[in-house]
C-alpha cells in the first residue's frame, strides 16, 4: 500500500443543511482536527416553512498551521498503516516544525539507533515542504530520544578520546548520520 499526500488542501468551502454538518464535511475533506482549523460561516441556512424557502448553511474552513497539519495527517496515515496508536503534537515556530509523538511501543517508532525515527523525519520533511512555500526544518522526537542520544554520543566521544590518549591508537565509531557526526 502506498502512502502519498500529493494534494493537501489548505482551505475548503462546504454547504450542508446545518452549520455543524458543513463543518464536519470540511474537516473530513481537509483530513485534520477541529483544533487545526478556523471556520467562517458564510451562510447560516434556514429551514423554511414546509421546505419552502429553505437555504443550506455554508462555511469556509482554513487550516491554521499548514506545516503542522500536513505533518499530523501524513504521520497519522503512516501509523495507521503500521497499526500503531500514536498521539501526535506538532507546532511551527520560526520555520522549524517540532513534532512530538506519544504512545505505547515507541521503541518500534524509534528503531535501531533511531533509524526509523530518522526515516520518518525525512519523509515528513519531504511531505511538509511539498505543501509549503518556504523551507521548513522538521524535527520528530518521542520519549525525549533525541536528548538521550545526544548525551550518549557525548559520553561515548569523551570515553573514546580518553582511550585514544591513553593507548595512542585511533578509535573508530559506528556509522552515523550527519546530525550525529556533528555532535
Amino acid at each position: 500500500r502506498t502512502i502519498l499526500m500529493l494534494n493537501f488542501l489548505k482551505k475548503t468551502e462546504k454547504t450542508a443543511k446545518s452549520v455543524d454538518e458543513a463543518k464536519k464535511l470540511a474537516l473530513a475533506e481537509l483530513g485534520v482536527g477541529e483544533e487545526d482549523v478556523t471556520f467562517e460561516v458564510n451562510e447560516e441556512g434556514a429551514k423554511g416553512f414546509l421546505g419552502i424557502g429553505a437555504k443550506d448553511a455554508s462555511v469556509t474552513a482554513t487550516v491554521l498551521d499548514v506545516p503542522a497539519a500536513a505533518a499530523k495527517k501524513f504521520l497519522s496515515d503512516v501509523f495507521a498503516a503500521m497499526g500503531l496508536e500514536v498521539e501526535i503534537k506538532a507546532a511551527t515556530e520560526d520555520n522549524v516544525l517540532a513534532v512530538e509523538l506519544f504512545g505505547d511501543n515507541m521503541g518500534i517508532v524509534i528503531g535501531k539507533r533511531g533509524d526509523t525515527l530518522d526515516g520518518l523525519q525525512y519523509l515528513t520533511s519531504l511531505t511538509v515542504n511539498s505543501v509549503c512555500d518556504d523551507y521548513i526544518k522538521v524535527t520528530i522526537d518521542t520519549e525525549n530520544y533525541r536528548q538521550k542520544r545526544h548525551d550518549a554520543l557525548i559520553a561515548l566521544s569523551e570515553r573514546l578520546a580518553a582511550k585514544a590518549i591513553k593507548t595512542g591508537r585511533r578509535q573508530t565509531l559506528e556509522p552515523m548520520n550527519p546530525y550525529e557526526r556533528r555532535i
